[in-house]
């Protein structure tokens, strides 16, 4: 244990990126800028599954972790799309979650836009257009920006935010 502990001491922490530790700060910087001149200091996201794995929601859960904290610059998941400026949207479009994404979509107030996340709502998955799936999703639904990936990782989906913030 003794070793352990000389050994951290003398290497100190080898997990940081200080490469990527300032281009956050620089893109968290532009974000939290851009919240407060168009949303007036918040941001709300209502995340709405249509049918995927979970890897998106389980990378968009990540941004509220202490490293990428996007509550601090301003954006929030919100629970009702009734209190949502965006929709986030993930997954193949299935038959069945079709009229429910469009009811989500008609409850956020005007004016409302929609992120695409991951390469399913746009298709680019490794699916077959079937009975079961509707997809892709901009036939049902105004996309304003598509974030892809598969999963997209945090860090992407921060910079598709701030794609989508200089876009609007």
């Amino acid at each position: 244990m003794i070793k352990f502990w000389n050994k951290r001491l003398k290497d100190g922490i080898v997990t940081q990126n200080l490469e990527l530790d300032e281009e956050l700060k620089n893109i968290r910087k532009e974000i939290s800028d851009s919240v407060k001149k168009k949303f007036a200091g918040s941001l709300a996201i209502r995340m709405v599954d249509s049918g995927s794995c979970n890897a998106c929601e389980a990378e968009c859960n990540a941004l509220s972790n202490p490293y990428y904290d996007l509550e601090r610059l301003g954006i929030s998941f919100v629970a009702s799309p009734r209190h949502a400026d965006v929709m986030l949207l993930s997954g193949i479009m299935t038959f069945n979650m079709t009229p429910h994404v469009k009811d989500a979509y008609e409850q956020i107030p005007a004016p409302k836009w929609v992120i695409s996340l991951g390469d399913c709502p746009a298709m680019m998955a490794p699916f077959d257009k079937t009975y079961a799936i509707n997809a892709p999703v901009d036939q049902h639904l105004p996309i304003t920006h598509h974030i892809a990936g598969c999963p997209p990782s945090p860090l992407d989906i921060i910079k598709g935010l701030l794609e989508f913030l200089k876009k609007i």
